[in-house]
């Protein structure tokens, strides 16, 4: 392995601050409709508990809405510092949703989070709301401009090749936006931050009500927490349901390695493999353990479907796009990032169902100390999922930079030396470092603060709180 060569080195680079930037992008998209909905509930029933809470997590999302603009800019700069042959040959369709998403979703985003912040003692208080709700539409319509230039490289639509063969032209920018990978991907996105969202709500509950701090308060968002956990998941497998069909449709080999499938099969032969073991040259199976028919379900919701396997779709693709190439993407990857995206998001949702039976209201015993660190320490696990949901995504594809059309190998900048690329990463990685140190001071100073103090003990908690006594922004 040549640790100078560029390929590798750009890919590295990409990765890196592919999954550095996306830290913060669930927990932007889950928290802007989680303070909406705080802010809501207290501009309905005036109660000063859920102004507090609007508050509180309106600080954590400002905190982590500036780390997100700042790694983004970077992220987009990556196309034309190492993958420029990339970008000549995608640009005009891989640009136009990318330009959509930084001139209208991101301005329109930033603008009325200028509103929220500063509009606290000046705007009306139901413009105030809207304001916030406007947040939240502009951070989920970015998402999915976003995601539609995603999908062209899963899926490439909407396009002809130049004349010469040089560059693909778009010709229709609407079936760019519908792609079927982008429609089924979106839903999965935004149910799999909401439900990141939700476990930093639990975990910010969970430790004040372990210290005996904020009780009616943070029951109050943990309890909301974890319902939003469940509601959350449920979103997320059943819009995952969805991407696997369009998955078997548009990438049957992705589909094949997340299951270690080797050769075609049909029926109960099409099992979902719980642990599979194969070959080092990855060419067959030694042992795994599988479920009968679960896989033909998963992929053509019949017990009876056909799936195709990685041996298969090798000489298919060897005929169809030419041989001397493997066109298996790594399936250990593939595989494991597969389960550990289902089985972290999982056990997420486990502890919130857990979590609710022991802070129900009829409960008999006290949560017990290590119940509230579970319920701490669990909340990275649905961001966990959702990087290695990722891993899957773009590990998956390879070895495609867009798929059937460019090779990865065939993007990368053909006049930026290994050592340039080197010295920016390990430049990219310490400023990483040190930014991330940052940023989780900043929200764990933020979270363990918590919300603001109740009225003393006499008041009424439910008298509304006027516009004239808040604060001129969330800080």
């Amino acid at each position: 392995m040549d640790l100078l060569d560029p390929l590798l080195l750009a890919r590295w680079q990409f990765g890196l601050t592919t999954l550095y930037h996306y830290l913060f992008v669930p927990l932007t998209l889950g928290l802007a409709l989680v303070v909406a909905i705080f802010q809501t509930v207290w501009h309905r029933t005036a109660n000063v508990a859920w102004l507090h809470l609007t508050r509180l997590f309106g600080k954590i999302f400002l905190i982590n809405f500036a780390m997100g603009v700042v790694t983004g800019i970077v992220q987009e700069f990556q196309f034309g510092m190492n993958w420029s042959a990339y970008s000549r040959f995608v640009g005009d369709v891989f640009g136009a949703p990318l330009a959509f998403e930084g001139l209208m979703a991101f301005f329109f985003e930033a603008t009325f989070i200028g509103l929220w912040i500063f509009g606290w003692n000046k705007l009306p208080r139901a413009l105030h709301l809207f304001s916030i709700w406007m947040v939240v539409f502009g951070s989920t319509l970015s998402g999915y401009f976003i995601l539609a230039a995603n999908a062209f490289m899963q899926n490439p639509v909407g396009y002809e090749m130049a004349a010469d063969g040089s560059r693909a032209e778009m010709v229709d920018f609407w079936a760019v936006l519908t792609n079927p990978v982008v429609l089924a991907a979106f839903p999965h996105t935004i149910f799999s931050a909401w439900m990141f969202a939700a476990a930093v709500v639990i975990a910010v509950s969970a430790w004040h009500l372990a210290r005996g701090q904020h009780l009616e308060t943070m029951r109050r968002s943990l309890r909301f927490g974890m319902w939003f956990m469940i509601i959350s998941f449920v979103g997320v497998a059943i819009s995952g349901d969805q991407l696997g069909l369009v998955m078997v449709d548009t990438q049957p080999m992705k589909m094949a390695a997340a299951e270690a499938l080797w050769e075609n099969a049909c029926g109960a032969d099409a099992s979902f493999s719980l642990f599979s073991i194969g070959t080092p040259d990855g060419s067959e199976e030694i042992w795994s353990l599988r479920v009968p028919y679960l896989l033909s379900f998963l992929s053509t919701h019949t017990f009876d479907g056909c799936v195709e396997g990685l041996n298969d779709l090798q000489a298919l693709y060897t005929e169809q796009f030419g041989a001397g190439i493997d066109y298996m993407p790594v399936v250990w990857v593939t595989y494991w990032s597969f389960r550990w995206m289902m089985g972290l998001g999982g056990i997420a949702t486990l502890i919130s169902i857990a979590g609710l039976w022991v802070t129900r209201k009829k409960a008999t015993r006290p949560v017990a100390g290590w119940m509230w660190k579970v319920a701490i320490w669990s909340a990275p696990l649905p961001l966990l999922g959702s990087l290695v949901g990722w891993v899957f995504t773009e590990m998956g594809r390879q070895p495609w930079i867009v798929f059937g059309l460019m090779l990865t190998e065939d993007g990368v900048s053909p006049n930026v030396p290994g050592w340039t690329v080197l010295i920016s990463l390990i430049a990219f990685t310490l400023i990483y470092a040190a930014l991330a140190v940052v940023e989780f001071g900043l929200i764990l100073k933020a979270a363990q603060k918590g919300p603001d103090p109740l009225p003393e003990p006499g008041a009424e908690d439910d008298q509304p709180t006027s516009i004239e006594d808040t604060p001129t922004t969330v800080y």
